[in-house]
């Protein structure tokens, strides 16, 4: 696999409620620098739901967008999902929380799935738009950085599963859709390295009963 894309936010006004909104990327031609919370340059407006050290990167397949292409039926550039790197050979819904990716000097690890959001349902102008999202299930991953450095278009991206529970990211987004019933989903979730706000949620959920 190799990095296709790079791709940064800069402000920009939304119909949406936020108001101001970083989701909309454009490409970048050289080398980015890849620190703890995210890709230099890279706007994150709306705090609360986005960004920080668990969602710095957000990343999503070739074969991701080819497929949103035939289901939205309209040309999908990289950065369209508001994702930061866009891999070739990378089919997102098979990935777990706390896989690896390694690219270059970088090191990332899946924390979570993109969850859509009301910029999102804007972006795409439909009612549907959220629905959609989830029932097609290739959101794309979140990953947190281990390791900083340099990523450009071209560099080789190397997989390395992890050897633990193997929750993937559609897993963690159905039982989002669930709100997080299932005691054993949260059971599950605590033994990997997921989101710090997963962990934090299956904590406070399961402390009356198995903690």
């Amino acid at each position: 696999m190799k990095v296709l894309s790079v791709q940064i936010g800069k402000p920009e006004k939304t119909p949406a409620k936020t108001g101001m909104t970083g989701h909309f990327k454009t490409k970048q031609d050289g080398a980015v620098m890849v620190g703890p919370q995210g890709l230099d340059g890279d706007t994150i407006c709306d705090l609360e739901n986005h960004g920080g050290v668990d969602q710095a990167v957000y990343i999503m397949g070739a074969p991701d967008l080819d497929h949103w292409a035939q289901v939205l039926g309209r040309d999908i550039a990289p950065g369209f999902f508001g994702e930061n790197l866009v891999i070739t050979d990378l089919e997102t819904a098979g990935l777990a929380l706390g896989d690896i990716l390694t690219m270059g000097d970088v090191t990332l690890q899946v924390t979570s799935p993109r969850i859509p959001c009301a910029t999102y349902a804007a972006h795409i102008g439909t009612p549907q738009a959220i629905k959609q999202f989830y029932a097609v299930e290739r959101p794309g991953a979140y990953a947190r950085v281990l390791k900083s450095g340099h990523v450009s278009k071209g560099i080789t991206v190397d997989l390395h599963p992890y050897d633990g529970d193997r929750i993937t990211i559609v897993d963690n987004m159905r039982a989002y859709r669930g709100n997080f019933q299932d005691s054993a989903f949260l059971e599950r979730a605590l033994t990997v390295p997921a989101h710090y706000k997963l962990h934090g949620l299956a904590k406070q959920r399961l402390r009356p009963t198995t903690l």
